[in-house]
């Protein structure tokens, strides 16, 4: 299968931030019981080092050109390749319970803390300040065989997120067994779901199937 080709490569991307996008790279999530941490996955969209590029093609992080180079680096970097993944899982997963933290209105975990700190400073190691048309700018430097360049990004979206959005606008999908988020910006604050045309219709449909079976009783 070519990596466009991929389930990967194919997933909506309604969180209105790279840093949500990824931790929507999974088909949903089934919330935990009280005595476990995080919440179980329900098919992961991310299931090897190509699975990551084809995603990171299909968010703009990547060209088709920059993709292909990458996979074939990774053909033959295989280890580091597998590192990077086990690294951006690690990465989404820490996002994931950073913004379940704020959403449930408790401590966040040092670990995952630590985990997104840690990529940043990988990332920040990556910056340099050159000259633009107008003004100075960050650029990424060092990208051509980098098979975390993708991580970068995402670091610093969350960083971004966390630092200077309106978290009070941050979102859990209301869909059964979803658990995508999203940064609402409707005027009135009123978003439930990661996509109306799907989770929304669902819960219309199982509305009306309840108000049904309760009439006929």
């Amino acid at each position: 299968m070519k990596l466009s080709e991929r389930p990967a490569a194919a997933m909506k991307l309604v969180g209105g931030r790279l840093c949500l996008d990824f931790v929507n790279s999974v088909g949903g999530r089934r919330p935990a019981l009280p005595s476990e941490k995080g919440s179980e996955v329900r098919e992961d969209h991310l299931n090897d080092y190509g699975d990551l590029l084809a995603w990171s093609q299909h968010a703009g992080l990547l060209t088709e050109g920059e993709m292909q180079k990458l996979f074939r680096e990774s053909r033959q970097q295989q280890v580091e390749a597998a590192l990077v993944f086990e690294r951006a899982i690690a990465l989404r997963e820490a996002i994931y319970r950073l913004c379940k933290a704020i959403l449930n209105k408790t401590l966040s975990r040092q670990s995952d803390l630590a985990r997104l700190n840690q990529e940043l400073a990988i990332a920040h190691g990556r910056v340099r300040l050159a000259a633009g048309e107008e003004n100075f700018v960050w650029e990424w430097t060092d990208t051509r065989n980098a098979l975390d360049r993708m991580l970068w990004r995402i670091a610093d979206s969350a960083a971004e997120l966390l630092t200077t959005g309106d978290l009070t606008r941050l979102r859990e999908c209301g869909g059964k067994d979803c658990g995508w988020l999203f940064e609402d910006t409707s005027k009135n604050r009123s978003r439930q779901w990661c996509d109306m045309r799907d989770c929304g219709n669902l819960a219309k449909v199982r509305r009306f199937r309840t108000r049904s079976h309760a009439d006929a009783r």
